[in-house]
């Protein structure tokens, strides 16, 4: 029974099992690299950085290609010109002179002309941005904070995947002991249904102290069901949540605790060391990054650039360079332009107020998560005292039984206060871990 006591304070969780051993530890970074949540935020991350990657090419210039080849059904410029409009009376002596008659009249005809049926168009050029409001500029930083938040946002994801895969870890810690603690009740039944039936046949005892032992010992029988049915279930969650291909695994966890005073931070400079801090904090920039933003698409952008150019429109082929700027001033936008740089401008208000509203409830989320791991410490050794106290008590009664003195409801009372005992400690020691994690999060340890 001592040892028992003793392997219940220590709360070594060893169940017999033929597969793998793991630790806390273990559990935490297989979940961190298998688990569908952090997956998803190291995905966000690598789309973000090729976010930003995309943004800085923005720096460098625009090349483009343009080709065209037509073959109309006619001619899409056609002209009409008469020779006599042209030919002053001067100058129709001259050509009578010159030319022959039948030419002559020619002239006095009107002469029809066509182009443009056919042809080939082909260019490149290449744009270089000067000046474009600062679009660019803030465009590559508003990326960079998008790139930082994403970073952030995994790291609180990998918060809630260890603080899940330890809950899981601690339920199975939990079942495994109560196991023990069963096992152990029932190997003490055991020794009471032999000494009552002994007692029974040799006239000492009565038979319903017998039938009380037996009613307890089915009462623990179901208890055992339930337990091992819950163990079995809980470590194919546990198993599915970190990836794990093989169920018969066991866990283990040191004897030691951590107690509440070495954790102990100031909330309020363990406020800005927080990633859920350094996200408000990159909301905030971002949103003074997305007025200036919205300020630059109204202004003027500056571009220059140089392109090399072919064509063959009137069957002669002609290619040419040429340099070019371009100027362009947003005049109309400026009336929707000017409301939509002040929307801007209230959400960054938002953003401000929201970043000082939230830190005063991240320090008081410290606060409360502090003194939930200072009640649960207590709880624990409150648990741990109840366990002496009840293994006492049924020492005593069952030294009265055997001398006569109480009865048999007294002792196997006095037993399941000894087990609720035993279960309320294990409980105790689960829940304190759990707030041991819970604390550390919140100040960002």
């Amino acid at each position: 029974m001592k040892q028992f006591i003793s392997t219940i304070i220590v709360a070594l969780c060893f169940l017999h099992a033929t597969g793998q051993q793991y630790t806390l530890e273990q559990v935490t970074q297989l979940a961190l690299r298998n688990n569908a949540t952090a997956t998803a935020a190291r995905h966000n991350v690598e789309a973000a950085q090729e976010q930003r990657k995309q943004a800085f090419t923005n720096f460098f210039p625009s090349v483009s290609a343009t080709g065209l080849w037509f073959n109309a059904n006619k001619p899409m410029a056609t002209m009409d010109i008469n020779p006599s409009e042209f030919i002053t009376p001067e100058l129709g002596a001259t050509l009578a002179q010159l030319l022959p008659p039948e030419s002559l009249a020619g002239l006095a005809a009107p002469i029809s002309f066509s182009m443009l049926k056919h042809g080939i168009v082909a260019g490149v050029s290449a744009t270089q941005p000067v000046f474009a409001g600062g679009q660019i500029v803030n465009g590559n930083k508003l990326a960079r904070v998008a790139e930082d938040a994403s970073r952030l946002q995994l790291n609180l994801a990998e918060n809630t995947v260890e603080k899940t895969a330890a809950q899981y870890f601690w339920q199975i810690v939990t079942l495994q002991e109560k196991s023990r603690t069963i096992a152990a009740a029932e190997s003490l039944l055991n020794d009471i249904h032999k000494d009552v039936e002994l007692a029974v046949r040799v006239g000492v005892a009565m038979r319903n102290d017998l039938l009380q032992v037996q009613l307890r010992q089915n009462e623990i029988a179901s208890q055992k069901l339930r337990v091992n049915n819950a163990i079995a279930l809980s470590h194919m969650l546990l198993a599915q949540y970190c990836g794990m291909q093989d169920t018969t695994f066991t866990l283990v966890h040191p004897a030691t605790l951590i107690e509440p005073e070495t954790l102990r931070r100031d909330h309020q400079t363990a406020l800005y060391a927080t990633n859920e801090y350094q996200l408000l904090e990159k909301q905030v920039e971002a949103s003074k990054l997305q007025v200036r933003m919205e300020t630059g698409k109204n202004l003027p952008t500056i571009a220059v650039g140089a392109g090399y150019n072919y064509h063959d429109l009137l069957d002669k082929g002609q290619s040419f360079g040429m340099i070019f700027a371009t100027v362009s001033v947003p005049i109309s936008g400026w009336w929707g332009g000017s409301h939509a740089i002040k929307q801007k401008k209230i959400e960054q208000r938002k953003a401000m107020e929201q970043q000082a509203d939230n830190a005063q409830l991240l320090v008081i989320g410290m606060q409360h998560a502090w003194d939930n791991l200072v009640e649960a410490r207590e709880q624990l050794s409150l648990a741990e005292l109840s366990i002496v106290q009840a293994e006492e008590n049924l020492r005593i009664n069952r030294d009265h039984y055997n001398a006569g003195i109480n009865k048999m409801s007294d002792l196997l009372e006095a037993q399941l206060l000894y087990q609720q005992a035993c279960d309320k400690r294990t409980d105790a020691f689960a829940d304190y871990q759990n707030k041991v994690i819970a604390y550390r999060q919140a100040v960002g340890l």
